[in-house]
């Protein structure tokens, strides 16, 4: 069921095209409700896709990696993918079943925002999202590499470590 007297909420695509000209990202604007952008991780490229659903005052955001998860260690992808997630507070990582690229995802609701909160909100999604994104790079990176794939090498790699090497 759709939401009815929603108020008239700005797309939410041009701010979106701010934040990604002030970091010199190349992007395609694909249609008025589409966005899609290439950018460069610390650790490895990303795919940043950004749909406006104007009807719901939503906005779905998929940052994907640039990798495919080996379709033998699909079982143990899931397992990895519930421990994972258990410890997210905003969004969702998930595995395409047709492509087996790991992508995180999130939603948000615009509804109401003036133009300065939803451009904050949206520069907070997409560095939230990256950093996600790049702290469990190892687990997905084991998975596209290893031929066999355990969940007792994948619970190191999505462990919380302090400090850097």
């Amino acid at each position: 069921m759709l939401v009815e007297n929603l108020e008239n909420t700005p797309n939410p695509l041009d701010h979106i095209e701010e934040i990604i000209s002030s970091h010199n990202w190349d992007y395609n604007r694909m249609t008025d409700d589409e966005l899609v952008v290439q950018i460069k991780g610390k650790v490895c490229d990303y795919r940043l896709m950004f749909i406006w659903q104007e009807n719901m005052s939503a906005l779905q955001f998929c940052c994907q990696y640039d990798l495919a998860i080996k379709a033998k260690n699909i079982p143990c992808t899931g397992l990895a993918l519930m421990e994972i997630n258990k410890a997210l507070w905003m969004g969702h990582f998930e595995v395409a079943r047709e492509t087996l690229i790991p992508s995180f995802r999130h939603t948000c609701l615009l509804r109401g925002l003036g133009h300065h909160t939803a451009f904050d909100s949206i520069q907070d999604l997409v560095d939230i999202s990256l950093a996600q994104c790049e702290r469990y790079m190892p687990v997905f990176d084991i998975l596209s590499k290893s031929e066999n794939a355990d969940i007792q090498t994948l619970s190191l790699a999505i462990m919380e470590t302090q400090g850097e090497s």
